[in-house]
């Protein structure tokens, strides 16, 4: 795929090179750098991946995607793109990657602090009940078709998932079912996904220190984003919401966004 295709939706700027570069994958992890590839740098929290650029130029990477300016001398052959956020920026391209596959199914996300992977799992068996072909992701692992995978994280990173939601396409899935963590909000692993319905479970304090959340608001903030990613269709809850972290969640969704919150039952 030519880099320009790659980049569609992505706000960049070229530092050097060209957009008809050709890229067969997207890494980012400086291990696996070989040519034909493309190295997204990312700021970690322990670690910032900008400092592996110069070593995955010289293992012959086709493009580097940067965060913030590094010595183009260090990197001579190889086309350089600039954006904003590389997380943001490899989610996008991820989609584009594997040909946006979330948008061909009916996506749903389930947010909260506990009951997530109940939750899924209770949806899961219902909409299979009905006839769906449901992919599912979370704390558990990946299922789809009768097939099992586990997961390092409840909301994988944006390429694991992007990738997923092609094999659950490809396996004949009509359905994409995630549990949608905070962690996975804040750090864009979900970016560049719609949802048709998003589920809200409870909310209280947890996630809250050095490398999460610094506050208690900024945590149910990043929860609520969820809903701000959900389709604009039925604004009816399927359940009423009686909470304060429930009613700032309906607050968020601004009216218009389908979502549910649940509390001490299942809606479904």
């Amino acid at each position: 795929m030519k880099l320009e295709q790659l980049l569609e939706g992505v706000p960049f700027t070229l530092a050097q090179g060209s957009l008809d570069t050709e890229i067969s994958d997207i890494i980012y992890d400086s291990r696996k750098a070989a040519p034909g590839l493309l190295f997204v740098c990312i700021v970690g929290t322990q670690r910032d991946s900008h400092e592996f650029a110069a070593d995955c130029a010289a293992k012959g990477v086709s493009a580097l995607v940067i965060q913030h300016d590094i010595d183009l001398t260090a990197v001579p052959g190889v086309t350089v793109v600039k954006v904003e956020s590389s997380r943001y920026a490899m989610a996008l391209m991820s989609a584009n990657l594997f040909g946006n596959p979330s948008r061909k199914m009916t996506m749903i996300g389930v947010t909260g602090t506990k009951g997530k992977t109940t939750t899924t799992h209770m949806i899961k068996s219902v909409l299979e009940a009905a006839g769906r072909k449901v992919g599912m992701i979370g704390t558990n692992g990946i299922y789809y078709m009768g097939r099992h995978k586990e997961t390092a994280n409840t909301t994988p990173e944006s390429y694991e998932l992007q990738k997923t939601f092609r094999e659950f396409l490809d396996a004949g899935c009509d359905t994409a079912l995630m549990e949608v963590s905070s962690q996975g909000l804040m750090m864009d692993r979900v970016a560049g996904v719609h949802y048709d319905v998003g589920v809200f479970t409870n909310l209280s304090p947890d996630h809250i220190g050095p490398g999460e959340h610094k506050t208690f608001e900024e945590y149910r903030s990043w929860k609520g984003q969820l809903f701000k990613r959900c389709a604009c269709q039925n604004s009816r809850p399927c359940r009423r919401a009686y909470d304060h972290n429930s009613l700032e969640r309906k607050r968020q969704a601004a009216g218009r966004r389908n979502h549910a919150a649940v509390r001490g039952e299942s809606c479904f």
